[in-house]
């Protein structure tokens, strides 16, 4: 059982105020919601009951709680450290920035999306990839932290300094999920390449840069990934990471990922990829800006389709961590045969298994207290109130 003390140390203590009993709220359980109220006993969940609370407590005044949303797959931590091309903030300071969005969004474990592998084009963090790293452990010990952040490294399979990368950031930082992406245009994301040239000149680049690039990332990627890939995956196996693979499409890729015990598919690309995926217990998750968005910006398979066909089991905020706490929300509405509490362990209970954290994830006896208020206004879930392991961070 975490102890208060422990869980300041740990960076639960950025706001002080911990909770011993909340009453008057609409729990969302893990097979229902029901109005009435729950204790908290040294950052664990002591007791829940249904109606009035046996003694006074904070009154949520009919307000939704909800477990902590468990977020694996957030690009934004990086945007934070490079706002701009050729724009470098204070790691600390982006990292703490960074942190807070997240916390206020209702997620309260993250993992924080590192990219390892340098891109030919130069994007990437590359040997930055250590000063990002160095800032999450620095404001870890310091107790600076709102959430509880893990590491998710996403490796870029077609670079050439990939495998060198993870396995030098692995000596010196834990890493909590790796993912194989493989963004070579022509396939998988970007299957269509007419899609990638849009991607690619998001910044402004001349066609004629993006042209000369994508021949060259075609042309080196292929004989790339055959070598890393196999090193990544028996790599993680050997320090026992989960793995994900990433936008796969073809029954091809999927096959693959099986081979290669692969835990989590982030974001199939065709409705075949995902059936085959659930088909060999492969937990599959979507973006949550595709579910809101009404499908993928990149023209492939929407959210609400693999929904609909129930393969969902994850969301992700992707690259907007308020997206994850709205889309569990839309769900229902979108697919009437999900309910609420089923909606809701799609960015709880279902991301909290599928990489091992089982002492989080739900509204349980003797969980810990990683809560939620929120309350809906003119359609929107609005957090207002978070407690990491009982302690109030927002």
């Amino acid at each position: 059982m975490t102890s208060g003390a422990e869980a300041m140390a740990d960076g639960a203590g950025t706001m002080t105020g911990a909770i011993e009993i909340v009453e008057n709220a609409r729990l969302v359980l893990p097979d229902r919601v029901e109005t009435g109220w729950l204790a908290v006993t040294g950052g664990r969940i002591a007791e829940i009951g249904e109606g009035p609370a046996p003694e006074r407590g904070l009154d949520l005044r009919g307000d939704i709680l909800l477990p902590g949303l468990v977020e694996l797959h957030t690009d934004h931590l990086e945007s934070h450290y490079a706002p701009r091309p050729g724009v470098r903030w204070h790691p600390l300071g982006a990292v703490l920035a960074y942190d807070a969005q997240i916390a206020a969004s209702g997620i309260t474990t993250v993992f924080d999306s590192l990219r390892a592998g340098s891109d030919p084009d130069g994007s990437g963090l590359g040997s930055e990839l250590d000063a990002l790293a160095q800032a999450i452990a620095d404001a870890r010990a310091s107790g600076l932290f709102r959430a509880d952040h893990r590491t998710h490294l996403r490796c870029e399979i077609p670079s050439a300094d990939v495998v060198d990368a993870v396995r030098a950031f692995a000596e010196r930082f834990p890493v909590g999920l790796i993912s194989l992406m493989d963004h070579t245009p022509g396939q998988r994301q970007f299957r269509d390449v007419s899609k990638y040239y849009q991607y690619a000149g998001r910044g402004g680049r001349p066609i004629e840069e993006i042209r000369a690039g994508t021949e060259r990332k075609i042309r080196e990627g292929r004989a790339l990934t055959a070598m890393n890939r196999p090193a990544l995956v028996a790599l993680a196996h050997a320090m026992g990471i989960p793995l994900a693979s990433h936008d796969d499409t073809t029954l091809a890729d999927v096959g693959m990922s099986r081979a290669e015990s692969v835990a989590l598919a982030e974001f199939p690309t065709t409705l075949e990829a995902a059936q085959a995926s659930h088909a060999a217990g492969i937990t599959v998750m979507m973006g949550a800006p595709n579910l809101i968005r009404g499908g993928s910006h990149s023209g492939n398979v929407a959210a609400q389709d693999l929904a609909e066909a129930g393969l969902l089991s994850i969301l992700s905020s992707d690259y907007v961590p308020a997206s994850l706490l709205m889309a569990a929300f839309q769900l229902p509405e979108r697919v009437p045969g999900i309910r609420l509490p089923e909606a809701i362990a799609t960015v709880t209970a279902n991301p909290a298994r599928a990489t091992g954290l089982n002492d989080r994830g739900r509204i349980a006896v003797g969980l810990r207290a990683d809560l939620v208020r929120v309350r809906i206004a003119q359609g929107v879930p609005v957090v207002r109130q978070v407690w990491r392991a009982g302690e109030r961070v927002v």
